[in-house]
């Protein structure tokens, strides 16, 4: 049987080997599956979960450190991913139970309703940038409500992903929940296989135009969250220390691979300079290094291909006049390694503006006004989220009503309150991906009228 390898970024040396699995063989375990867990109660697929939870958090430390020798991240960063998705598991544990439809006013005597009832099959096609949060939520999500899972990880990152679902399946029912393991054309197998039912797809906008395309041709659903391109805009009369903090953390957290890495700056001339001037110094300052060592801050680039788009994104802008402040150049040695770069002078048609780069590379274009900034900010076909970082109240409320983004943070590179859930816009997605509403998603709405028998009826008026 053919068997994956898993290396680690750091080192690019191997960290493990799982077996390909054959999509023909999960569909048919996982419909097998499905008329008995549908037909579960909600508390009893929840207490599975919770039972799940509980083997999940006694395996954390091992988790986090799966995850960060496959993936790179650092490991307090993938430590807390582990609990995000662990969390996400137990919140989604107490949603289900009370997932609900609604009540109907129908004629007298008669009793009508829209009742929530789940897809049948569930195909997980995740990311590698956040393996376990994601797929723990995913998994929990579709679980709760009644469908089986076939989660396929990305082909980079499956270790972390499959010790999730091995301590999950120690609380569920066989073929309840299954590991796929493949590259790319698993996945597209599973998206256009006619016995699945749902396609959850997080990743790349390509990959999930023609995940949209594979179920609209058979009439499957599809739940896409796709790439970004998130701008900032730092606006005048903001502290330029404080916004430069905003932006390092934006643009370089798990080495600016988080699907709302901020990846456009535009900072209003009132307070470029010094703004730059901090962000520079603060980049120059992270330590980057291998994940397992307590010191490093940033880890190395996924691979050596996602590394060399960072490059060529960056390389290209200073062809076209950027200019570079810091950073720019692959680290020479073993690993995957980028340090952390901020380019001043960018402008729309640059590749580092307009497409996707999934690094850490803080892309600044200084403005004249806040106008010019929301202008720019929404000069892309994507639609994650955005940040503002402002003093001015009317400039806020007038980035969230105009700038067409699933997310718009004030004042804050990251945050949110739990249970927020957002619908992407343009070529970012389509659906709810997160919070109570993602189980809307994953479940029909079936109308039921109900009215007694003639002969009950006849009985009732005499």
């Amino acid at each position: 049987m053919p068997e994956l390898l898993v290396t680690d970024p750091s080192t690019g040396q191997p960290v493990g080997r799982l077996p390909e699995s054959d999509a023909e063989e999960l569909v048919a375990a996982a419909r097998a599956a499905h008329a008995g867990w549908s037909r579960t109660s909600p508390g009893e697929r929840a207490a599975s979960l919770k039972g799940g939870a509980r083997r999940l958090r006694a395996a954390t430390d091992d988790l986090a450190l799966l995850q960060t020798r496959e993936g790179g991240k650092p490991l307090g960063d993938s430590r807390g991913g582990v609990e995000a998705g662990i969390g996400a598991v137990e919140q989604y544990a107490e949603l289900g139970p009370l997932h609900r439809g609604r009540a109907l006013q129908g004629s007298w005597g008669a009793t009508d309703s829209m009742i929530r009832v789940s897809r049948g099959v569930a195909a997980l096609c995740l990311p590698w940038n956040d393996p376990v949060a994601i797929a723990c939520a995913q998994i929990a999500a579709n679980l709760v409500v009644g469908n089986t899972v076939i989660c396929k990880p990305s082909e980079k990152t499956p270790l972390a992903t499959g010790e999730v679902i091995r301590l999950l399946n120690e609380e569920l029912p066989a073929g309840v929940l299954q590991l796929a393991v493949g590259e790319g054309a698993l996945g597209a197998t599973l998206a256009a296989h006619p016995g699945v039912d749902v396609v959850v797809h997080v990743g790349s906008v390509s990959t999930g135009r023609s995940v949209a395309a594979a179920c609209a041709a058979r009439g499957a659903k599809a739940v896409l969250e796709l790439g970004g391109k998130d701008p900032m805009i730092v606006d005048a009369g903001v502290d330029p220390g404080w916004a430069a903090e905003q932006a390092a953390a934006g643009c370089f957290a798990n080495a600016g691979q988080i699907c709302t890495s901020v990846e456009r700056i535009y900072v209003h001339t009132e307070v470029a300079d010094a703004f730059l001037d901090e962000l520079v110094a603060r980049a120059k300052a992270l330590r980057v290094g291998p994940g397992t060592d307590a010191t490093t801050e940033m880890g190395p680039m996924i691979d050596d291909h996602q590394r060399a788009t960072v490059a060529g994104h960056v390389d290209d802008a200073v062809d076209a006049g950027a200019e570079l402040l810091c950073g720019g150049s692959p680290v020479e040695g073993a690993g995957s390694y980028y340090p952390p770069t901020v380019l001043s002078g960018v402008r729309p048609g640059m590749a580092v503006v307009e497409e996707e780069t999934f690094g850490p590379v803080a892309a600044v274009q200084v403005v004249d006004s806040f106008d010019e900034a929301l202008s720019l900010a929404d000069g892309t076909g994507y639609g994650l989220a955005a940040v503002v970082l402002t003093p001015d109240m009317d400039h806020a409320q007038r980035a969230v009503r105009e700038l067409s983004v699933g997310t718009v943070k004030v004042n804050a590179a990251f945050g949110g309150a739990p249970g927020g859930a957002a619908t992407p816009h343009g070529a970012s997605g389509d659906g709810f991906g997160y919070g109570p509403e993602l189980l809307d998603e994953l479940t029909r709405v079936r109308v039921v009228h109900v009215e007694p028998p003639p002969s009950a009826h006849a009985a009732d008026l005499g």
